[in-house]
């Protein structure tokens, strides 16, 4: 309880300051409809030639569209501003003052720095999803939208477990803030499902950076198309990730070398 006060007091102070700068949702809300609508006509343009895309019709792939704007919007607002302002602290030797806080470090550089703007994509994205889900053919079930959020939580996880990983880098390599920048070009990615790629590109967005895989299993229940295997990986995957980001970030943070040095 008391990590969820310290978040809730965190995400309170955020949305206060954010708020003094309003123009920045109708820039946000434009920048996510415009990137959907594109989103939108190349479905339209591929479904115009063929039925399906390796199994997935069209209102299959709306949904798949929305989990990947929904996810997007969870990292730019919530997690790569605070592994951002963390690889800038651990260049300045600034995180002292994160460390000697008597709450986790880990918890408290996840926290600080949310955007609150780009959460319109996670709304935006969740419409998406509805409107997609809505065609389907059956209707999913219960279990189906169980499933789904048990997907994105499981895709939160994945993504933010391998960002940390890479933001850890830091502590050993001080500038990488390039390796954060770029996983934007690689998420475009996750805007299709992980099945149409080719072997060698699935084994890639699975296993190496996990964005399409992230982006498909929660698009997989919705569609009722979620498999005991494929949920049971997402499950281990995550876990995988989060004792490897956790075990780095502690490690890190022995080798880190601060101001107060």
């Amino acid at each position: 309880m008391r990590i969820l006060r310290l978040a809730a007091l965190h995400l309170r102070v955020v949305a206060m300051y954010e708020m003094q700068y309003r123009v920045n949702f109708f820039l946000q809300l434009f920048q996510s409809l415009l990137a959907t609508a594109t989103g939108l006509m190349v479905i339209a343009l591929v479904y115009g030639q063929v039925t399906e895309l390796n199994g997935w019709n069209r209102s299959e792939l709306l949904v798949v569209l929305g989990v990947f704007t929904l996810l997007g919007g969870l990292v730019q607002s919530v997690i790569k501003p605070n592994l951002v302002q963390f690889m800038e602290e651990v260049a300045d030797g600034k995180l002292d003052f994160v460390l000697a806080k008597p709450a986790d470090a880990q918890l408290l550089v996840s926290v600080r720095a949310v955007r609150f703007w780009p959460v319109v994509d996670v709304v935006v994205g969740a419409v998406v999803v509805v409107v997609g889900a809505a065609g389907l053919s059956p209707s999913p079930s219960a279990t189906d939208v169980l499933g789904f959020v048990a997907g994105l939580v499981l895709a939160a996880v994945i993504l933010y477990s391998f960002l940390l990983i890479l933001a850890t880098t830091a502590f050993w390599f001080v500038r990488v803030d390039s390796f954060i920048e770029s996983f934007d070009g690689i998420y475009q990615a996750g805007r299709w499902p992980v099945g149409i790629y080719p072997g060698w590109l699935r084994i890639g967005l699975t296993l190496v950076v996990p964005v399409g895989f992230a982006v498909t299993v929660p698009a997989q229940a919705a569609t009722g198309q979620l498999g005991w295997w494929t949920l049971g990986g997402a499950v281990a995957l995550a876990a995988a990730l989060s004792v490897i980001a956790r075990m780095l970030w502690r490690l890190g943070v022995r080798h880190y070398d601060g101001a107060s040095s």
